[in-house]
């Protein structure tokens, strides 16, 4: 049989040189607290930025930089009255002080008055040069113009050709003035933009509504080669967001369930959906049936994180990270302070982050117990069954 103090000396050797072989969900809170920077033959390099989690990080965190159409696009109405624009269909109707003139002839006539005559033209789509032909009056340019120009222009090509011509241009499809809305709308198609200027939610509507959940689809929109993105909650809730769209923008609204990877010494690890609008790491860790008791280290609660460059130079202004548009940030609530479940309620979760709790080091000393434990045991058994004989 062992002696006590021969089995004590041989666990303490093991928990202090062997936990590295020992089977773990993930680092320990001192691995995580020194690796943020790598120590090679060339010098030491940062890997990541180490940041503990205190009131004045909460507050840096609210002016954390997000997407805004408002601030990407402005929110400007477009023109009362729009221009004419290539593919667009016109409509031209010729209107002439009496009979017999130009347009009395084969065209199709409708007698308005007497002693006045008027001819609609067919419809015609704007072509690539950006015109349309009317008779008499040759190729007339309406790209870029406005209605009530482009019949000052016929009229006057048809000045002393018919008898005091009057001209009304009708856009009767107005494709140049409309919105391309797709991904998770009901019904993905061209909307045409109203005289009066439509906002993001009218054209979503009138392209029928959304498909999935509110919570969960995002508006991207594209104008001239710039897009943002931002919830769609966010244009629901905030009035502003809601701006003015205009010709050929291009809507897509996008379902991306927001998430978070929750692993270590916690109730349960897996991706887990936020299912609201926005949580604070208080609720994430609620779902994540909290902190296991048996097995969790209080000062070893990390969330792990990609910040935008302009969120670290707040907190950390001279980091050798901020070269880079995203900075891979890890931080630490020690649990063991109760203004740490102030803070959890005040720091908000972002999609795609990972919360890791590690395991307290009576854990593996634990492992290490229940090893020698399972050693033990047969030697024992038969030292006993020895004796009896």
């Amino acid at each position: 049989m062992f002696p006590k103090a021969t089995l004590a000396v041989a666990i303490a050797v093991s928990v202090s040189g062997c936990n590295a072989f020992l089977p773990a969900a993930g680092p320990s809170t001192s691995s995580v607290v020194g690796g943020a920077d790598q120590a090679t033959s060339e010098g030491t390099f940062a890997r990541y930025e180490f940041i503990e989690v205190n009131s004045a990080v909460v507050e840096a965190m609210r002016g954390r930089p997000l997407d805004s159409l408002l601030s990407s696009f402005g929110d400007r109405r477009m023109p009362a009255e729009p221009v004419i624009g290539i593919g667009d269909a016109v409509a031209v109707s010729v209107f002439e002080a009496g009979s017999g003139g130009l347009y009395s002839g084969p065209l199709t006539v409708n007698s308005m008055s007497a002693g006045s005559k008027a001819a609609q033209l067919p419809e015609q789509v704007v072509s690539r040069d950006g015109a349309i032909s009317v008779p008499y009056a040759g190729r007339i340019k309406v790209a870029g113009r406005r209605a009530q120009d482009v019949q000052s222009l016929i009229e006057t090509e048809l000045a002393g050709k018919a008898i005091q011509p009057q001209v009304i241009v009708t856009v009767t499809r107005a494709i140049s003035q409309s919105v391309t809305v797709g991904g998770e709308s009901i019904g993905g198609a061209r909307v045409p933009l109203g005289a009066q200027g439509d906002r993001i939610l009218d054209v979503i509507a009138g392209a029928g509504g959304v498909k999935s959940p509110v919570n969960e689809t995002f508006v991207r929109l594209s104008r001239s080669g710039t897009t943002a993105t931002v919830p769609l909650t966010t244009v629901v809730s905030n009035p502003k967001e809601n701006i003015y769209l205009r010709p050929n923008d291009n809507l897509t609204l996008v379902r991306d369930p927001q998430t978070f990877l929750a692993i270590g010494a916690l109730g349960v690890s897996n991706e887990i959906p936020f299912q609201a609008e926005g949580i604070t790491l208080a609720q994430a860790l609620a779902k994540a049936r909290g902190q296991s008791d048996a097995d969790a280290d209080p000062t070893g609660t990390f969330l792990f994180r990609f910040e935008p460059a302009a969120v670290v130079r707040r907190l950390r202004p001279g980091s050798p990270l901020l070269g880079t548009p995203l900075v891979p940030v890890v931080y630490r609530f020690d649990m063991r302070d109760p203004n740490s479940l102030f803070l959890t309620q005040a720091f908000r979760m972002r999609n795609r982050d990972m919360i890791y709790v590690s395991n307290a080091p009576f854990t593996e000393i634990k492992k290490v117990l229940a090893v020698f434990a399972a050693a033990a045991t047969p030697i024992t058994t038969g030292v006993r069954v020895g004796t009896a004989f």
